[in-house]
């Protein structure tokens, strides 16, 4: 008995859980819920209790396996073994533990053991140079980070007594309207004068002529949109080391809500890189910029009121993030609801909002099948009034961490929004993955846009639009229609397909009327018009070739159909079927004029689908990765905008036509941490040739 009573407390003492969101009246959670009632950010704590089996049912930490207790780093779950190039810690309280492992804990304000608790009076420093390590760069378990982290030196300027866990046992209010006020913005010349600079229109029909005997059904005319260029000194954001607090200049400030997953799950590296990319956003936005983080497990609590990312507001952002700890099980309704609440309670308004969802799991409370063993109804994740709001001004970036992830309920969730969907296969890439998106969400110029085109000639008629996600409206007699493209960054592109038919005539042929509106910088409203899209007559037909824009679009359009269609195979089971749409998809997409004309996105496309159909090889391979990268894919190409797929987020990778100058600076700046030269803008997507 007395040896069985051993094994079991060997079980448990390496059992690691954080401190789980509170309830309502500031209270912690229940253990029942799988939460910690402890001070420090990482304590000792029996295993959560498990639900009846069925479709809510908790997921067990992975740090507690049996093996756990045998020579195992209580952080990173990896063996310890001396002798074999590995630096061990042992503390005082005899507890063993890699050294860059504690270290790491250390510098996050935690000095307490993670395995007994007993508080340290001398604690791990990492001092050691690391000049053999070729780009500077430290790890964790095999992660790669940044030896230079501004995240740690920001937090370093948070005075100790202000790093301990009891913040987030504040009273939470049952209204969210305790936003801080914005900032008082400077005078507003500036601003206008950066924003004269207008979005673009451009119009590119099929082909330039058609004979006067001809009549065509589906002719297709493209409607090509670029959204002004970002200010020079906009796409990074506002760095650490400047003294001066200035406003953004060029963009619109915003107000995020980060919800970020602390179930038991992401104990130990995952974590810890977690918090580190959180540090990445908090440093990279501006004091006119708000936040306000929910993090969830079995349940879900505000951590802090939406507040200005001022020097202080920074700091007090941090103390809270570096608090956090794992635990739990997944609850993302409620923290979706919670965040939701935030933005719809606030009292102060930024003309642009955001949530971005991170998350490595399965919702455990409000997903279940149907009696018949049908599909899950993920509309029960996203909160009503945003199902409700067509205009869809709350968007949800969601971002999928591991292979455990519910890649199908996130894909859902940013879609229903008016969000996108990004796969994080590799996690030493989320914070690049975080990097990439705020890139984009921190240089918004155009709102609101809205894309108008009618018919000219009596005998034009509409007959599709293809617009991927944005909504569109075409008249019921065919002669006019809408698009609904919402809010661009800064150097975005949209492409729009129209197919009219056209009658036959003599004489030259108008087509269509464009026109488009949006809101600026300054809130005035911008109306846009272009010349009519016209096509010349002649009396017989001339040879040319079609539209080489025309072509790269369909090719795009194409793709993500064929993507779609072979993800629906793979759903049903049949890979190889999915493996042959794809494969039919690519050899159509090398006969066409674009792919022959070496157009580089109907190329990028292909190498797309290729690496599609690889992780399509088994079903295993499409479980664990396939389905999610597709997802993404889909989501990228529906919304014209860059997601992060894979490992992949870097701007030479041939997945990422839709990156935009901003994003791939912050992306730069988040993988070397060096700014580029003010002014000098990468180039993220290739220029259109010129037209025809």
């Amino acid at each position: 008995m007395e040896s069985a009573w051993r094994k079991a407390k060997r079980a448990l003492a390496l059992r690691l859980c954080v401190l789980v969101p509170a309830e309502g009246d500031g209270r912690p959670a229940a253990s029942g819920a799988g939460g910690c009632r402890g001070e420090a950010a990482v304590t000792v704590g029996s295993a959560p209790e498990e639900p009846a089996a069925g479709g809510g049912a908790l997921r067990r930490s992975k740090s507690g396996s049996r093996s756990s207790s045998k020579r195992k780093c209580a952080i990173c779950f990896d063996s310890m073994r001396s002798g074999h190039g590995q630096a061990l810690f042992t503390a005082e309280c005899s507890h063993k533990f890699h050294f860059h492992c504690i270290s790491s804990n250390v510098k996050h304000g935690n000095h307490v053991c993670p395995v007994c608790r007993a508080k340290w009076k001398e604690i791990p420093l990492n001092r050691s140079l690391s000049s053999n390590i070729p780009d500077g760069r430290r790890g964790i378990n095999g992660v790669q980070l940044p030896q230079q982290d501004a995240y740690v030196a920001l937090l370093h300027q948070v005075p100790n007594r202000q790093r301990g866990v009891r913040r987030l046992h504040t009273f939470e209010p049952t209204d969210f309207n305790d936003d801080e006020s914005l900032q008082q913005t400077e005078a507003t010349d500036s601003l206008n004068s950066r924003s004269k600079k207008t979005a673009e229109i451009s119009t590119y029909p099929e082909f330039s002529s058609i004979p006067q005997s001809s009549s065509q059904d589906g002719f297709s005319v493209l409607i090509h949109l670029k959204a002004p260029s970002a200010s020079s000194d906009q796409a990074t954001g506002r760095l650490v080391n400047e003294s001066s607090v200035r406003s953004p200049s060029g963009r619109a400030p915003v107000d995020l809500v980060t919800v970020i997953d602390i179930s038991g799950s992401m104990a130990g590296t995952k974590l810890a890189l977690l918090k580190r990319a959180m540090g990445f956003v908090i440093q990279h936005l501006g004091p006119s910029d708000r936040l306000s983080v929910i993090a969830f497990s079995s349940s879900a609590r505000r951590l802090f009121h939406l507040q200005r990312m001022s020097h202080y507001g920074r700091q007090q952002a941090l103390q809270a993030i570096n608090s956090l700890g794992a635990g739990g099980g997944t609850n993302i309704a409620e923290a979706l609801k919670k965040a939701t609440k935030v933005i719809e309670d606030r009292s102060y308004k930024n003309s642009v909002c955001s949530i971005i969802l991170l998350s490595d799991g399965q919702d455990t409370y409000n997903l279940s099948s149907n009696a018949r063993g049908g599909s899950k109804d993920y509309s029960t994740l996203v909160p009503q009034s945003i199902l409700d709001d067509t205009r869809r001004m709350l968007p949800i970036h969601a971002f999928g961490f591991g292979a455990d992830h519910d890649s199908d309920s996130l894909h859902s969730v940013a879609e229903a929004s008016g969000g996108t969907f990004s796969f994080i296969e590799d996690e030493g890439v989320m914070q690049d993955a975080f990097a990439q998106c705020i890139g984009g969400l921190l240089s918004v110029v155009v709102q609101e846009m809205r894309l108008n085109m009618e018919c000219v000639h009596p005998g034009v008629q509409l007959c599709s639009i293809k617009s991927g996600s944005y909504p569109s409206m075409m008249a019921r007699d065919g002669r006019s229609c809408s698009v609904d493209i919402g809010h661009l960054y800064a150097d975005e592109e949209r492409d729009i397909l129209l197919s009219v038919n056209i009658p036959q005539s003599r004489e030259q042929t108008s087509l269509l009327k464009v026109a488009c509106s949006y809101r600026d910088l300054t809130n005035e409203t911008i109306k846009l018009k272009v010349d009519e899209v016209k096509i010349n007559r002649p009396m017989s037909a001339i040879s040319e070739n079609v539209s080489i824009e025309v072509d790269r679009e369909r090719n795009r359009i194409q793709a993500a159909d064929s993507i779609e269609s072979a993800r629906a195979a793979a759903e049903r089971g049949a890979l190889a079927e999915a493996v042959t749409i794809l494969e039919d998809c690519r050899r159509r997409l090398s006969e066409s004029f674009a792919s022959r004309s070496g157009d580089r996105l109907s190329l990028a496309l292909d190498a797309e689908l290729r690496e599609m159909q690889e992780r399509m090889a088994s079903r295993q391979l499409y479980e664990a990765s396939g389905r999610a990268y597709m997802l993404s894919g889909l989501s990228s190409h529906s919304w014209q905008r860059a997601t992060t797929r894979g490992d992949s987020t870097e701007s030479s990778t041939i997945v990422h036509s839709y990156q935009t100058p901003s994003m791939v600076q912050m992306l730069q700046h988040s993988q070397s941490h060096i700014p580029s030269p003010p002014g000098q803008q990468p180039q993220a997507r290739p220029p259109r040739p010129s037209a025809r």
